[in-house]
């Protein structure tokens, strides 16, 4: 029986973080009832994996066994080409535990300067998993799609929508960065844009 997300169900986006709840919701075309990990006091599982699919898995299925909900979880981050693709899956951990963008984006550019190097070009990736309870009677399958935005940086931050990285990311073909453009032009065409996208066409009936 091929997987599918019927209009109406309720599932649980498997964030504490505000910003991307509202962004994840705000995705899904209010076809279902979305509700945070953060607000069902969920604990937040430790990011073990290497590669933004394989976290986006891990969270996926520890929100799923948890709620006894169908979860959706997103791993994503900023890859800077100058810094090997760094911050990466460490995105968020830059940030620290007070989730500290500012801190963040200060790093980034302190990096970037320490390289010597001339090319910002960036992107951001989106991967994106939906998982069932192992309780449930088809034993608990994920899937997880990817998508990605091509950009540069730009110093100083620019704007304050959006959150995370996006004042200092300017997507290709545009010259307002991600925190000043209006979310539903960045959701249009965003990393998490792209991936629900593949989610949509794989998944919603």
């Amino acid at each position: 029986m091929p997987l599918t997300l019927t209009r109406g169900a309720r599932i649980v986006a498997a964030t504490h973080n505000p910003g991307k709840a509202k962004e994840l919701a705000a995705l899904l075309d209010g076809r279902f009832q979305v509700v945070a990990a953060g607000a069902l006091g969920l604990a937040e599982p430790d990011e073990t994996e290497s590669t933004f699919t394989g976290n986006a898995l891990l969270k996926a299925r520890a929100a799923a066994d948890a709620s006894g909900l169908i979860a959706l979880a997103d791993d994503s981050g900023l890859c800077v080409a100058a810094l090997d693709g760094a911050p990466g899956i460490f995105s968020a951990r830059w940030a620290g535990p007070d989730k500290d963008f500012a801190l963040a984006i200060a790093k980034v550019r302190e990096r970037l300067e320490e390289t010597g190097s001339e090319d910002h070009t960036a992107w951001f990736t989106c991967a994106l998993a939906v998982a069932w309870p192992s309780a449930m009677d088809n034993g608990g399958p994920a899937m997880v799609v990817e998508g990605r935005v091509d950009g540069a940086l730009a110093f100083p931050p620019r704007g304050t929508r959006g959150f995370g990285y996006d004042p200092i990311f300017v997507p290709a073909g545009h010259s307002q960065t991600f925190g000043e453009m209006d979310p539903a032009g960045k959701d249009a065409m965003s990393h998490r844009a792209h991936a629900f996208a593949k989610l949509k066409a794989a998944l919603f009936e």
